[in-house]
């Protein structure tokens, strides 16, 4: 099969206040698989946006086997074979549709265009045939809305090739999912190469990249800095070229003192999920909650924090039972969360970074609680991202126009402004690059330093065992073992994550 090449050439693009890519110069091949990598804020999803059509004003040169090629809308874009998935998965899917709605809704598109009648037995088919080829247990006629978020992950994908697809771009595409799905990601990759579809992964998780793929392109601050073939470099020489500086331990020395219980949680169920849960935080201690994708550790904080209905047991705090009956009762209570869909439930991403800093705390802002003190919002917005080190033109800018990375730090933010006593953090660092990762796990190792109760929720087990003082472990909505961390391993944690007695 004869391979295509793409090359985009001194590709540059501005946004008020930032200058995202300067002359930038990125090249692949079909049948090739090519990690873009670098620390948020480098430019790798914007690139990326240029070449789907997603932004068209920028300047440089995109080409085909030599020929120049006008990208200039999503539109144009696909007439190249070119496909992206994005990172923000609920946004890209029409969650009262069905899965085969969803997944050919291009071609239900032009059959509307042409006047034409759609042939929903056809659509239907096409569809479950897509999903049934990537291995993928899901029903067409099921509604989006229905499905986890690493479902809709794959549904995704599945839309992206049901088309003529040249180039796949893959936006994080491991984030929700578990072991065995990225597995069959994976497989589903290695297929697309030997049928000469290139695939283009943006992924901060450098095992996976030196694992699935056969070149990297490394981006730092809006500039290209190397290209390698992956059999010619290392994990940590690729960390160097994206920090622009050799890594430091990425975990802060623990420093925290563990004091009494603080934080108690009794037989909590959500009717749902979650079913008869009990455990306990100490002051100043981090307490993690992990298992594999779909245990319930999501579910669970959303319950501790009142975001869901019906929920009965209790939360204890400071030995006085709280009444929480929506986020309203557990903030004013002292109780914090950072969600782990930060675009969705974290943060407010047309707003300003002032505005979501502040937001969780009005009250704090308000001259006698009606009128709001912006010379006073705007001083602790700008004492936090300076504390925080949000990399941002402006307190005002909005926060949609943030890296991932950074726009995690705003979410962070707004719960250090209310002082809680009790902090949630679920999956807090996905899509994290490692600089920032580092960022916030000294904000949580500062928040036990200052005698908190932090409970830290994540499927990554080299963080569960880097950052906790003990951890429990979920298994189908029930936490089933209590580990010290400094005692354990992955094999164990892995042992009864997956069911193990």
């Amino acid at each position: 099969m004869q391979k295509i090449t793409l090359d985009m050439k001194d590709i540059s693009i501005e946004f008020p206040g930032v200058k995202a890519l300067k002359n930038v110069n990125f090249t692949t091949q079909t049948g090739v698989s090519h990690a873009l990598i670098g620390a948020n804020g480098a430019g790798k999803s914007t690139l990326m946006k240029v070449l789907s059509g997603a932004y068209n004003h920028y300047t440089g040169d995109i080409y085909f086997d030599n020929e120049k090629a006008n990208i200039r809308s999503p539109k144009e874009s696909m007439q190249y074979g070119v496909q992206i998935v994005y990172q923000e998965v609920d946004t890209a899917l029409i969650h009262y549709l069905t899965v085969a709605e969803n997944i050919m809704l291009n071609d239900m598109v032009e059959s509307g265009n042409k006047n034409s009648l759609i042939n929903w037995g056809s659509i239907y088919k096409k569809s479950q045939e897509i999903l049934n080829s990537m291995n993928v247990n899901i029903s067409s006629k099921k509604l989006v809305s229905e499905l986890t978020l690493a479902e809709k992950q794959m549904v995704l994908i599945a839309r992206a090739i049901s088309k003529d697809c040249k180039f796949l771009i893959l936006d994080e595409p491991t984030a929700p999912l578990s072991n065995s799905e990225t597995e069959e990601l994976f497989r589903i990759v290695k297929d697309l190469k030997q049928k000469n579809v290139g695939v283009i992964f943006i992924s901060h998780r450098l095992p996976e990249l030196f694992e699935i793929c056969d070149e990297i392109t490394v981006m730092r601050d809006g500039e290209f800095v190397v290209k390698k073939n992956i059999c010619d470099t290392s994990q940590s020489e690729i960390v160097e070229y994206m920090l622009g500086r050799k890594m430091d331990e990425q975990f802060p020395p623990k420093e925290n003192v563990i004091g009494e219980k603080l934080f108690e949680v009794k037989n909590l169920s959500d009717g749902q999920m979650v079913s008869d849960v009990s455990f306990h935080v100490n002051a100043g201690e981090i307490v993690g909650i992990s298992g594999l994708v779909g245990a319930g550790k999501t579910e669970l904080c959303k319950a501790i924090f009142g975001a869901t209905p019906d929920v009965v047991g209790e939360r204890v705090l400071r030995n006085k039972v709280l009444k929480v009956k929506d986020p309203y009762d557990a903030v004013r209570q002292g109780i914090a969360l950072v969600p782990e869909e930060r675009r969705k439930e974290g943060i407010l991403v047309s707003e300003s970074v002032a505005i979501n800093i502040t937001v969780a705390n009005l009250k704090k802002f308000c001259n006698g609680n009606v009128f709001l003190n912006f010379a006073r919002e705007n001083k602790t917005a700008k004492e936090t991202i300076s504390s925080l080190e949000i990399k941002t033109p402006s307190h005002e800018s909005k926060v949609k126009n943030l890296s991932g990375g950074n726009q995690q730090k705003v979410a962070i933010g707004k719960w250090l402004v209310t002082d809680s006593e009790v902090y949630i953090f679920d999956e807090p660092t996905k899509g994290v690059d490692v600089g920032a990762k580092k960022d916030i796990f000294e904000l949580i190792y500062g928040l036990a330093k200052a005698g908190k109760a932090v409970i830290y929720a994540s499927c990554e087990l080299s963080e569960i065992l880097g950052i906790t003082d003990r951890v429990y472990l979920m298994y189908d909505g029930k936490i089933v073992k209590e580990l010290e961390t400094s005692k354990t391993n992955e094999e164990e944690i892995l042992y009864y994550s997956t069911g193990g007695k």
